[in-house]
């Protein structure tokens, strides 16, 4: 090969390449355009879309605001109900310990007449033996036909649980 060949060769390549160089270039810079322009025009959707998020967000916190400031009367009425209700069973509290109180009273003094009772029954009894024995004075009041825990029924004497087994038949 001759050096001039070579010479003119590389002179041509290297020119092939600066131009070529040149066009790849200028392709590279069209295309990094192009590429801003999409990416620009993806970067503006996307800032709309944030823009639109944060109006909803907005919107949205406002809402929530004023669901606070709602919730917010309405505790506060509960809380007030609550101090009332507190209050109230308090009071019927000792209204139930005052009522309880007196119905103790009331049954201490029921079982106090009940023994009341049966003690004058007893007396009674005691009193018409006595009358009876003054009367009829041949009369034995201890006579164990006059047992009292005996009833006379159809002319003829049996013990209570017989005659009170008969009244239910």
């Amino acid at each position: 090969m001759e050096p001039n060949h070579l010479v003119k060769t590389m002179v041509e390549f290297g020119s092939k390449a600066l131009l070529l160089g040149h066009q790849v270039g200028s392709l590279y810079k069209r295309e990094l355009k192009e590429g801003n322009r999409e990416k620009l025009e993806e970067l503006q959707e996307k800032v709309d879309k944030h823009a639109e998020e944060k109006e909803a967000w907005k919107k949205e916190k406002k809402e929530w605001l004023e669901e606070r400031k709602r919730l917010a009367t309405w505790r506060v009425r509960c809380l007030d109900s609550k101090e009332k209700l507190k209050g109230r069973i308090a009071d019927l509290e000792v209204d139930y310990d005052e009522m309880k109180d007196k119905h103790d009273g009331l049954e201490v003094e029921l079982d106090d007449l009940k023994s009341y009772v049966i003690q004058e029954h007893i007396s009674g009894f005691q009193k018409r033996l006595w009358q009876m024995t003054f009367f009829y004075k041949d009369v034995d009041a201890g006579d164990v036909r006059f047992d009292v825990n005996k009833d006379v029924v159809d002319g003829v004497l049996v013990d209570e649980v017989e005659s009170s087994l008969r009244e239910d038949a």
